[in-house]
């Protein structure tokens, strides 16, 4: 095998050096475009002189707070149900798991209105559980209560996904240290593996919070769009956008605004987390 020359050398250390064709550059300009240019018009279309009116009338605060109150609940559970899941998943071997794996990860490829009606004839009136809880006086279909529960179900496997793999880059071996000195399995999970993992654990639960917030079909499906009640902040945008443009475009670009935020610190917080 021939030596590297001296430019050889050269350009592999060179830091700049990325070992891409130029002819990358140009598809990846097309796709950043795809995603920009659709953001900028919707900018540019909205009316500036009432973006504040248009934020502040009562339906639309309504819609907000509803929609981060419901989300902020939706994250809550995702991460009491979502957090074991990814230990299981990531330290126990058992048969079946990848299964397992795949039912619990389904959510992410199945269309939201799907979710919703499976939500109902679980949830609802006359489904399997529903009808249960409705005789003990608790109903749940078109509750605040289902707005969440449809959140939760669209945005679980976003934090599982995030924490699985977080959990298998950091491996096990400050957990087998602590367990050889002695600390039982819970003090380990407390002490040793939360901690290691905080930033991957962090940055699922924004993903979740993200995604709970975005929600539109299993929210409309599962729990409709009663105004204070289940009506959300997609929701609005939607009913807006038929009889009031220029109100739908101003809520738009609050989401668009929470998205991009969202997105800076899950990249910040996937950063420390390669660390």
């Amino acid at each position: 095998m021939r030596s590297p020359g001296p430019r050889q050398g050269r350009v592999a250390r060179d830091p700049a050096y990325s070992g891409l064709p130029g002819w990358v550059l140009v598809p990846a300009a097309a796709g950043a475009a795809f995603v920009v240019v659709p953001l900028l018009a919707l900018g540019l279309r909205v009316d500036w002189s009432r973006f504040g009116e248009l934020l502040g009338s009562p339906s639309s605060l309504a819609a907000l707070t509803l929609s981060l109150q419901t989300s902020a609940a939706a994250t809550l559970a995702c991460l009491v149900l979502g957090v074991p899941m990814a230990l299981v998943l990531a330290r126990r071997r058992f048969p079946g798991r990848q299964v397992v794996r795949s039912l619990a990860l389904l959510p992410l490829v199945l269309p939201p209105v799907v979710g919703g009606i499976a939500l109902l004839y679980t949830f609802g009136r006359r489904g399997l559980l529903g009808q249960t809880l409705d005789v003990l006086g608790f109903p749940v279909a078109f509750t605040s209560l289902a707005v969440v529960l449809a959140q939760t179900f669209v945005a679980l496997p976003f934090l599982v996904v995030s924490l699985e793999g977080t959990l298998r880059s950091v491996g096990q071996r400050y957990e087998a240290v602590a367990a050889t000195l002695g600390a039982p399995p819970s003090t380990v999970l407390w002490r040793v593996t939360l901690p290691l993992v905080l930033p991957g654990l962090l940055s699922g639960a924004v993903l979740s919070f993200a995604r709970a917030l975005g929600e539109f079909g299993a929210t409309i499906t599962f729990a409709g769009s009663l105004q204070g009640v289940t009506r959300t902040l997609p929701l609005e945008i939607y009913l807006r956008q038929v009889d009031d443009p220029d109100a739908a475009m101003a809520l738009s670009l609050v989401l668009v605004a929470v998205a991009i935020g969202i997105t800076v610190a899950t990249a910040r917080l996937g950063e420390r987390a390669h660390r």
